[in-house]
């Protein structure tokens, strides 16, 4: 295996996988409430069955999808070591179901809730990463802004709600490239050899600062820099505002989401 193969895939968020399925073409809206319904359907009825079905749908979108194998990121060797001890200590809780090895009975009780609470976070992590990778961010805030056009009614500040996450979710990305950056700027600085732990902990704690000082410095500039842009296109009310409305695709895809959640919740 190479090296370029060895190195770990970064998390690739907020960024659409390139490529065009029936995925893609779907409203955000539609997207956002299939999240929102399967999140709800997963905290009233955590049970192993509505975990798979839903992880099932999650596989089957991201097959028509067409998501590479390459857009999923590596696990730290450090992620396993922590599982490890997690499955370790929570089978030490015992109970029900017990197995015989050996003439031994083992209580799988705690070892099968922890497994059950960690594919319910993957399966969760699952559903943000794919509305991620088949939605532009551009489409979020009109999408937020058209969900939630009933809140208006309230005197609830709707639009400018949306821009505030679409100007989140666009600065992300940004800054997660400029900090890579700074960190690798730190990390080519050359650093002179301390003699005792004291005096490099407290260099470890200077270098720190001055990271932090630099990053804010950096988010500010971008700030800024997004600021003149918005103000050049027309203001913040062009973000929220978009024509794309749902289609007869997003019927039938709240008919399958509202069909699984039925079903999952019966069984």
């Amino acid at each position: 295996m190479s090296r370029a193969e060895k190195q770990s895939r970064p998390v690739v968020l907020l960024r659409p996988v390139p490529g065009n399925s029936v995925i893609h073409e779907l409203w955000a809206g539609t997207k956002l409430i299939a999240v929102f319904a399967f999140s709800v359907l997963l905290t009233f009825f955590p049970g192993w069955l509505p975990i798979l079905l839903v992880g099932a749908v999650v596989l089957v979108a991201a097959r028509i999808a067409r998501v590479p194998f390459g857009a999923l990121p590596s696990i730290p060797k450090l992620m396993w070591v922590l599982l490890a001890i997690g499955a370790g200590t929570a089978a030490l809780g015992g109970g029900e179901p017990l197995v015989h090895v050996f003439g031994i009975d083992v209580a799988l009780g705690g070892l099968l809730a922890f497994t059950r609470v960690t594919l319910l976070a993957v399966v969760l992590l699952g559903l943000s990463m794919m509305v991620s990778w088949t939605t532009n961010v551009a489409d979020i805030a009109p999408a937020i802004a058209t969900l939630g056009r009933p809140l208006k009614l309230l005197r609830i500040p709707v639009d400018e709600w949306a821009t505030a996450t679409a100007l989140a979710l666009r600065s992300f990305p940004m800054l997660v490239d400029e900090f890579r950056v700074l960190y690798a700027a730190r990390r080519l600085r050359p650093r002179a050899q301390l003699p005792t732990r004291r005096m490099r902990w407290r260099r470890f704690g200077f270098e720190l600062v001055d990271l932090l000082v630099a990053a804010i410095t950096a988010a500010l500039r971008r700030a800024d820099e997004m600021g003149d842009a918005i103000t050049a296109r027309g203001g913040i009310g062009q973000i929220s505002a978009s024509t794309a409305r749902p289609a007869r695709r997003d019927a039938l895809a709240l008919v399958v989401v509202a069909a699984v959640c039925v079903l999952a919740a019966l069984l």
